[in-house]
């Protein structure tokens, strides 16, 4: 009677085995190297705004997101209200670190602080790119760049000619980012959208 339960319940655990697999285990290595993404790289050599919803848990911000360039290489980052009140002000240096200049008391977690680090880090594309992985699913293009968790992925068409979405995955993705309708260097639109949790952002770029 055992051994016709355990039979019965093999299936089953084979296929949630499966279930728990990594949503990358399918990508295969390529010789492509990760220079083909430099034009996606968003070139803020002025300030750049962008009109921003952000919803966070039961929380909706919305205002202006700021890139500034800065004259010793690093980029800030601050998204304030249109009469000028900060939700939050981060400084991204060359060299992979990271300031935390202010954010608002209701906002300032250390959870959300660590999310939006990586989601722009994700969005500028500081990653030195002779370092990243290239992989393919046969259809996509997946050039991945090592986190202390997981990786970030840079998805291309197999021609690398169009920016598909950006990923942060460990077994499955975490977090998604899409840039799109490039001009001059720069996405028009930027949606950052997070898997297990409520914390999106939509930024429409302002022309000025």
């Amino acid at each position: 009677m055992n051994c016709l339960r355990l039979n019965s319940l093999l299936p089953a655990l084979l296929c949630l085995l499966a279930s728990c697999g990594s949503a990358y285990r399918h990508l295969q290595g390529t010789e492509e190297n990760a220079e083909c993404l430099a034009p996606f790289r968003p070139r803020f050599d002025t300030t750049v705004l962008y009109n921003t919803q952000v919803d966070v848990l039961q929380h909706h911000f919305s205002g202006l997101l700021l890139f500034k360039p800065m004259e010793n290489g690093s980029m800030r980052v601050v998204f304030l209200t249109e009469t000028g009140v900060k939700f939050f002000d981060f400084e991204f240096g060359e060299n992979g670190s990271f300031t935390k200049h202010y954010v608002l008391p209701k906002m300032d977690k250390k959870a959300v602080v660590k999310t939006l680090r990586k989601d722009f880090e994700m969005i500028l594309m500081r990653q030195p790119h002779a370092g990243g992985t290239a992989l393919t699913d046969g259809q996509y293009r997946y050039t991945a760049f090592p986190l202390r968790k997981g990786r970030i992925y840079y998805i291309t068409g197999m021609d690398c000619k169009e920016l598909v979405r950006v990923e942060n995955g460990g077994r499955r993705p975490v977090a998604e980012v899409f840039m799109k309708d490039y001009k001059n260097g720069l996405p028009d639109s930027i949606l950052v959208q997070h898997k297990k949790v409520k914390f999106n952002i939509s930024s429409q770029r302002v022309y000025q």
